[in-house]
């Protein structure tokens, strides 16, 4: 990609994401997202055809830059103590706390949701798929990992939603012994 181009793409994505932080993405214009990139107006639709795209792509780049997994995941050696993966998993969406809240809520946008529901579902398919090459005979992978998606985001959701937000750490664990319930099942 031309590097121009490259650093538009940035410069918006970076402007959407603070603005989300601040507001409800019908609240934001596409005057206030150029005027924060410091680009044209028309630069933003040479790469985006409106703003609900644009977030959804600077979510799915920062989910993506954030949680891909490239080595296969450890069981801790304390098995109550969640893999430093998951921490990660969920330091990304504290660090955007705001913005999944109002994408994925009930103001949010559709298109934003079922962009990130498809990118975790990818990326849990990847991390899952890096662990356990052999998976379950008696559970397909594709039902697998979208149930452990549809576990994680229902979590994530309901989490970001408490006043005050608990650490990393309690949600990481109310995740972590969900899962394992599950895998134990799966495993007798």
């Amino acid at each position: 990609m031309d590097p121009r181009a490259a650093q538009t793409r940035e410069a918006l994505s970076a402007a959407i994401l603070e603005l989300a932080a601040e507001r409800p993405l019908d609240a934001i214009t596409v005057t206030d997202i150029v005027s924060r990139a410091d680009v044209h107006r028309s630069s933003l639709y040479q790469h985006f055809s409106d703003r609900e795209e644009l977030l959804a792509s600077a979510l799915e780049a920062a989910e993506t830059s954030a949680l891909r997994v490239t080595a296969p995941v450890r069981a801790p050696s304390d098995p109550d103590r969640p893999p430093t993966e998951l921490l990660r998993f969920l330091q990304h969406f504290a660090d955007y706390a705001d913005v999944y809240r109002m994408a994925l809520g009930p103001q949010g946008s559709a298109r934003v949701a079922a962009r990130v529901r498809a990118q975790t579902l990818e990326l849990v398919r990847e991390g899952m798929a890096l662990t356990n090459p052999e998976p379950s005979p008696s559970i397909p992978f594709d039902i697998g990992s979208a149930a452990t998606t549809g576990a994680l985001l229902a979590v994530i959701e309901a989490w970001l939603n408490r006043d005050p937000l608990p650490s990393i750490d309690e949600a990481a664990r109310w995740i972590w012994q969900l899962l394992k319930t599950g895998y134990d099942r799966l495993e007798a």
